[in-house]
């Protein structure tokens, strides 16, 4: 057989499995079918089952976690090519090389699971496949950085059955419980079924009923009094914010939209200011600051800040009416979008091939102190660190409300947009803390404990989202525990994969 002929042959065994990935796409925001996720699961944990040996199921994973991948994350194209000025080849590419990379995480679970439960389709799909797919989400969290968007777990926000456990287990629980109904459902798909073997799919159903019941649960208390907000969304183009004229457009938006504002707190979003602090005119922050005294409002912005004495700069929320000038700086930064990791290595990827302005920030630290307002204290994260939610459980602790601040023109027009308030849902379903959303151009919205939207903006036009918040006390079992308890069942699932392997071996 040629070379081409044979490319051609595994491309044609790629396709199917990649298919079948993106479909999974449709199951987070914007579109929220959340089924199709298990489905996609599904139907990958039936092509692992039958694949004639362990390299044959880790191509398929490997092809499945690529159209997963390209499908849910493609909007980066627009980031690296339409605002970075990558070559569109270039940045395709990227992209690609980007997904394909991810999907070493389906393919590296795909042959775990087949050494581990050897001959046993009960310990293959009931619980290897479950469990170490939870290990692998919980892995890309962290590993290189860590990556965890489009975990699984988050496609059950708002409303899905299994949304209830996310302030026990976490969203990498929920998303090692969506596999092990995935893996009932392929048990299922795989044989003909009699007896017994019904038995996983009603325990699949009472799993669902379960998540029905615990979404009743209240894990916290309301804390002090409701506070009246007033969350900003200037909606100005990511090319419209760095030239001279682009930063007096930029002022004049935020000074028009704070001057119209009536709230107890006011809140700008991530660089809604796009120069350093002590760079903003005087009397610019005596206009802000002074509407905001006139209303007896605080006043938060994002805003970069350099620190005199390092010399170091910070991506940061800052409160402007406290003469102290008290922030929380963001900790966890994006690889080759905030900082540039191995520069002797990747320098040359910002010297020749992009434009982005302010991309060598340093981190805040993981523990720091909430903003106090009026009696609420706010726990301030910066765009995509809210992705990491064991991350952020030190702050919350301390904290009555979230808040995240957000600059997501970068991905104009994309769904990354309404996939991040999806995940800022349930960061609050999580901690039982309502979460706010400052964005410039979208998701800007007010997010109860429940992980629902009380209220929220359209996306990319400009206004003003007003929303009544009461801040909330007390801690979820995920608050204490954080991934153990997530971690913990992976590791009973691996132990039943064992437990069923000896079984039919004996």
């Amino acid at each position: 057989m040629s070379r081409a002929a044979a490319a051609a042959r595994l491309i044609g065994r790629a396709i199917p499995p990649a298919l079948a990935g993106a479909i999974a796409v449709f199951g987070f925001a914007p579109f929220f079918s959340w089924p199709l996720v298990l489905l996609a699961l599904a139907l990958l944990f039936c092509m692992v089952e039958r694949a004639p040996t362990l390299r044959g199921a880790a191509f398929k994973a490997w092809a499945w976690g690529l159209g997963y991948f390209a499908a849910t994350i493609h909007w980066i194209f627009i980031s690296l090519h339409t605002y970075g000025g990558m070559p569109a080849l270039l940045a395709a590419l990227a992209v690609a090389g980007l997904a394909a990379f991810l999907a070493l995480y389906p393919a590296a679970v795909a042959w775990a699971a087949r050494r581990w439960a050897g001959e046993s389709r009960a310990a293959l799909l009931l619980a290897a496949l479950p469990a170490l797919w939870l290990l692998g989400e919980w892995l890309r969290g962290w590993l290189f950085t860590g990556f965890p968007w489009a975990s699984v777990g988050y496609s059950q926000l708002p409303g899905g059955p299994l949304a209830g456990f996310l302030p026990l287990i976490g969203v990498y629980g929920v998303g090692g419980l969506m596999a092990w109904i995935a893996g009932a459902a392929a048990w299922l798909l795989a044989g003909r079924p009699s007896g017994r073997d019904w038995l996983p799919a009603l325990a699949a159903a009472l799993l669902l009923l379960a998540g029905w019941g615990l979404g009743g649960l209240r894990w916290t208390e309301p804390a002090g009094k409701p506070l009246k907000v007033a969350l900003l969304q200037g909606a100005i183009p990511q090319n419209q914010k760095w030239g001279m004229e682009d930063l007096i457009y930029n002022l004049r938006t935020y000074y028009s939209l704070v001057k119209r504002s009536e709230a107890d707190l006011i809140v700008m979003p991530e660089t809604a200011l796009p120069i350093f602090l002590h760079e903003v005119p005087d009397d610019y922050l005596d206009m802000l600051i002074g509407h905001a005294r006139q209303q007896r409002a605080d006043l938060i912005t994002g805003v970069p800040r350099l620190d005199a004495k390092s010399q170091r700069y910070y991506n940061g929320a800052v409160l402007l009416t406290d003469p102290k000038r008290p922030a929380n700086y963001k900790a966890h930064l994006v690889p080759f979008g905030e900082f540039v990791p191995l520069p002797w290595l990747f320098g040359w990827v910002y010297q020749d091939l992009l434009h982005m302005p302010l991309s060598d920030f340093s981190s805040g630290g993981p523990v720091q102190v909430p903003l106090e307002v009026r009696d609420q204290r706010i726990a301030a994260n910066i765009c995509y660190e809210d992705v990491f939610g064991e991350e952020l459980l030190p702050n919350a602790r301390q904290a009555t409300i979230l808040l995240n601040l957000s600059n997501l023109a970068w991905f104009d027009g994309s769904v990354a947009l309404a996939q991040h308030g999806q995940i800022s849902q349930a960061r609050a379903r999580e901690t039982g803390r309502p979460m706010l959303r400052a964005t410039n151009s979208g998701t800007t919205a007010a997010i109860g404990p429940d992980g629902r939207y009380q209220a929220k903006l359209p996306e990319r036009v400009e206004g003003i989202l007003y929303a009544t918040v009461q801040g909330m006390q007390g801690e979820t079992p995920y608050m204490r525990w954080g991934n153990a308890a997530a971690l913990a069942l992976a590791a009973i699932g691996l132990l039943a994969a064992w437990g069923l392997r000896r079984a039919a071996a004996r």
